[in-house]
């Protein structure tokens, strides 16, 4: 008689550990079956398919990386669940990107953590839990797009963020760093404490010590209270150390014993504090190599680096760009458009400064064509865009607003002239009303190509355009201003 049990296999070559193993999950009523090497589990699956497996990374004849890729490759179904020690926890990080549902740590400190785990993973849908990684990236706004690697990321900070690991987060300037973090406080259980983000280059050192330890009163000059710091603010939340690598050797010391010991001290006294605070760090430069160079102590990004999360440069993923774009307008409240070459030529440059760079554009044309058109188009870009593609675009310095009112001035006057030409009748009040129209065009085309040279100044326009401020806003249909 087939049975309707949830089954369970466990690999690993410390027989106490199976043997836990199978015992508690069996009082829990799910069928287990115990292997100890490569080669049981490759006896076991062969005879029975799997709703879970629990794979040792560190085996006698094999790594269970190299079972995950079997179980993934032959039994897609089957959930899977490295178990590994601390020390090879960045292995069973590399084993989430290869597909494992998730990782837990020996030994065993919550076995009800355990429990929960397991059961989540054989009674929970992999679509409930998409739709709750999805549901919070977009909470915090972080926007992860089509691309493979982004999905890969926030795959990875969605299974690492409930474990009590620190996180570096690695990539260049401007790429969302403090976004992921936040991503990852809100998936941790964490989230009902407080998450405190600090800039360790934008704070000198002697302040930087006091924001992150506090201090007593008459510590230093200007130390009128006592103050507590952002590990004692934060005690059980997470604590976001952008620049990392600008914190000074003084700091980067202290940083390391709370690492270490979860102990400091305010500046000015002598008493030992605890402090439960996670820490996510983040850098735009090399460690590694700052290490090499000095600057950097090689104990604290051990200590920082036990889980790495690189985030791609924006060029990288200029698939998603119209998605990040359409993001950032909704996220400033505007109903304006870019036009389709504008996101074409969005895609050809190279976004140096990542999605703050877009960020900042974005906002810059917005701040220009509200109120006088619909479609933002190239006028309202910066010069650095424009000359991206000059050699495609030999009339890329024309604006596009240039070229429809050439466009409509030609057309206009081809129809008159046809008209003049005409050996038939014609009603000339039809014609000055075409007229009217042309002298109401021209005035608004005027009046809008002096605000883009006045970067949107509309006293200066009006000065250079020798007109009143009441006329231009008449031109620009403003009846009502």
């Amino acid at each position: 008689m087939k049975s309707n049990l949830r089954k369970i296999i466990i690999i690993d070559d410390e027989i106490e550990v199976g043997n836990f193993l199978k015992h508690l999950l069996t009082l829990k009523g799910y069928e287990v079956d115990v292997g100890h090497s490569g080669a049981e589990y490759h006896e076991l699956v062969a005879k029975k398919a799997y709703d879970l497996a629990l794979l040792d990374v560190k085996l006698p004849d094999t790594s269970g990386l190299s079972l995950l890729a079997n179980m993934k490759a032959h039994h897609s179904r089957c959930k899977t669940v490295i178990m590994t020690g601390y020390s090879t926890v960045k292995t069973a990080v590399d084993a989430i990107k290869l597909g494992a549902n998730d990782y837990i740590e020996k030994p065993f400190d919550d076995i009800d953590q355990l429990e929960e785990l397991i059961d989540q993973l054989l009674h929970n849908t992999a679509t409930s839990e998409q739709t709750h990684m999805l549901e919070l990236a977009e909470q915090v706004g972080f926007v992860f797009g089509q691309s493979g690697s982004m999905h890969q990321l926030l795959t990875t900070a969605y299974k690492i963020s409930t474990k009590n690991v620190n996180v570096l987060i690695d990539g260049e300037t401007g790429t969302g760093k403090e976004v992921l973090a936040k991503y990852i406080h809100q998936a941790s259980k964490r989230r009902n404490q407080p998450f405190i983000a600090i800039n360790c280059g934008a704070i000198s050192e002697a302040l930087l010590e006091s924001e992150l330890f506090g201090h007593e009163k008459g510590a230093f000059s200007g130390a009128v209270k006592e103050k507590k710091g952002i590990f004692e603010i934060a005690s059980n939340g997470t604590l976001f150390l952008d620049e990392i690598g600008e914190a000074s050797p003084s700091t980067q010391v202290k940083l390391l014993r709370v690492l270490e010991t979860g102990e400091f001290m305010r500046v000015g006294d002598e008493t030992i504090r605890k402090t439960n605070t996670r820490i996510i760090a983040a850098s735009h430069v090399n460690l590694v190599k700052a290490v090499e160079e000095k600057k950097f102590r090689e104990d604290l990004l051990y200590r920082l680096d036990v889980v790495k999360l690189t985030i791609p440069p924006l060029r990288e993923r200029i698939g998603d760009l119209p998605l990040l774009v359409s993001h950032l307008l909704i996220k400033q409240n505007s109903n304006l458009n870019f036009s389709a070459d504008v996101i074409e030529l969005f895609k050809e440059y190279s976004w140096p400064g990542n999605i703050r760079e877009l960020n900042n554009i974005t906002k810059r044309a917005v701040a220009l064509a509200e109120g006088e058109v619909a479609i933002i188009t190239r006028s309202y870009l910066p010069d650095k865009l424009l000359a991206v593609n000059v050699h495609e675009h030999p009339e890329s310095k024309k604006s596009e607003n240039q070229e429809d009112f050439e466009s409509y001035v030609t057309q206009w006057t081809s129809q008159l002239l046809k008209l003049w030409k005409a050996d038939e009748d014609i009603e000339l009040e039809t014609v000055l009303k075409r007229v009217k129209e042309l002298e109401t065009m021209i005035g608004k085309e005027f009046v809008q190509k002096t605000l883009k040279e006045t970067v949107g100044d509309r006293k200066i326009a009006a000065e250079r355009l020798q007109i009143s401020m009441r006329k231009l806003r008449y031109l620009l249909n403003e009846k009502g201003s």
